[in-house]
């Protein structure tokens, strides 16, 4: 289970850490054609998410991997079920099933790291 742990792990990392990077980084203009719900944010709450999503891509590694504060990485993993929490919210809001089908499966895999780090598999 560790090994499947440290999988999901990094594959969440490099999603959210593109996501992120996007996100924080990307003119509006240029940002709203890859992701058209963000339109119903102001530029700063877009740049707050990103940010968000990059500090939660790092903690999902960087404590683990260190041994530094591993208790950061399943906490890095709640803070990301938040996220995808609010992103459903968000495209329910706006009627979009098929991206609440992909925020849904990027929260049961946060969520499974949460409970993974948290209890039987602890860093």
């Amino acid at each position: 289970m560790n090994v499947v742990l440290w999988i999901l792990q990094v594959a969440l990392a490099v999603l959210f850490l593109m996501a992120g990077l996007l996100k924080a980084t990307q003119p509006m203009d240029k940002l709203l054609p890859k992701m058209p719900a963000m339109a119903d944010f102001p530029v700063g709450v877009v740049r707050f998410i990103g940010i968000a999503e990059l500090a939660g891509a790092v903690g999902l590694i960087l404590p683990a991997a260190t041994g530094i504060a591993p208790v950061l990485t399943p906490l890095a993993a709640t803070g990301l079920v938040i996220i995808m929490i609010g992103a459903m919210a968000t495209h329910a809001r706006r009627r979009e099933p098929s991206s609440i089908v992909v925020n849904a499966a990027l929260l049961i895999a946060a969520a499974v790291i949460a409970w993974g780090r948290f209890g039987p598999y602890a860093l």
